[in-house]
């Protein structure tokens, strides 16, 4: 019998947090609520990537890999080797300044032949577990790549998409885009097929650069899942029509988040029962 591929998440963490600026630390370590000690009196701050690497260990995940830009050494100070998330952590420095496909294939080498869960640091989802029902769906289906959808509330916002009835993603919109679609996705979860995808697309791009200088405009992580349904490959996808997610990046959703938080220290007395976001 073939072993199932290791889960292992892979994070972006290159960005510069430009809708911010300046900060006082890097944005993936921003505070965005509370949760409990473990044997200790008083809850502690949550950053905001500690929401994404607990649905990487409920998604089945044991280790994974946060690509950084060279400066952020914040947050391996604070996040360290992982023990308090659960998760094996490690860090790769991402050299490559063109967008967030080439900050992922960074990892190429120490992903590859995996199943990958992937999600941004400063995106907070509701439900909190939603790499479980993509994963299953990846085994259901066959698929090389599986989007969790959420309601596209904002399409400026979020990649949109194009769903049959049984879930296949048939079109990626890149935000923002021209037209209203029902759903947008935010997380992922893809096997060895996408990673060989991603890998052969960054070296194409990076050809393109090194013969003309530069790209036309900055490439998401939504380009190359549509190079990948052009390719032939099937993207399936989860909804959640109930969910939510907040992208703290935005400073008027950073201050909701921290109202929030403060809503809910107050109601329990200093003792915030919830970790979620949504």
């Amino acid at each position: 019998m073939k072993a199932r591929p290791e889960i292992v998440g892979l994070i972006p963490a290159a960005g510069t947090a430009s809708r911010l600026a300046p900060l006082p630390c890097s944005k993936e370590i921003l505070p965005v609520g509370f949760r409990a000690r473990d044997g200790r009196d008083g809850p502690r701050p949550m950053a905001a990537c500690e929401h994404l690497l607990e649905s990487m260990r409920q998604g089945g995940a044991q280790r994974a890999y946060v690509v950084l830009r060279d400066g952020k050494w914040d947050i391996p100070a604070y996040l360290g080797d992982g023990e308090e998330a659960g998760l094996q952590l490690a860090y790769l420095v991402g050299r490559v300044p063109f967008g967030v496909p080439f900050t992922l294939d960074q990892a190429y080498e120490f992903v590859r032949g995996q199943q990958v869960v992937c999600g941004f640091p400063d995106i907070l989802t509701e439900p909190g577990d939603v790499f479980t029902p993509l994963l299953e769906r990846l085994d259901e289906t066959g698929a090389a790549v599986a989007l969790a959808l959420f309601p596209a509330d904002d399409p400026q916002t979020m990649d949109q998409v194009k769903v049959d009835e049984d879930g296949r993603v048939r079109f990626i919109q890149v935000k923002p885009g021209p037209d209203l679609l029902d759903s947008g996705w935010v997380v992922a979860a893809w096997g060895p097929e996408f990673t060989e995808l991603l890998h052969t697309w960054v070296a194409r791009a990076s050809e393109h650069i090194r013969r003309h200088g530069s790209l036309e405009e900055e490439p998401h992580l939504g380009d190359v899942v549509q190079a990948a349904i052009e390719a032939g490959l099937i993207v399936q996808s989860f909804a959640f029509p109930s969910g939510s997610f907040i992208d703290i990046g935005a400073p008027e959703r950073l201050s909701e988040i921290w109202r929030r938080a403060a809503d809910a220290v107050s109601t329990t007395g200093g003792a915030p029962d919830t970790e979620g976001a949504g």
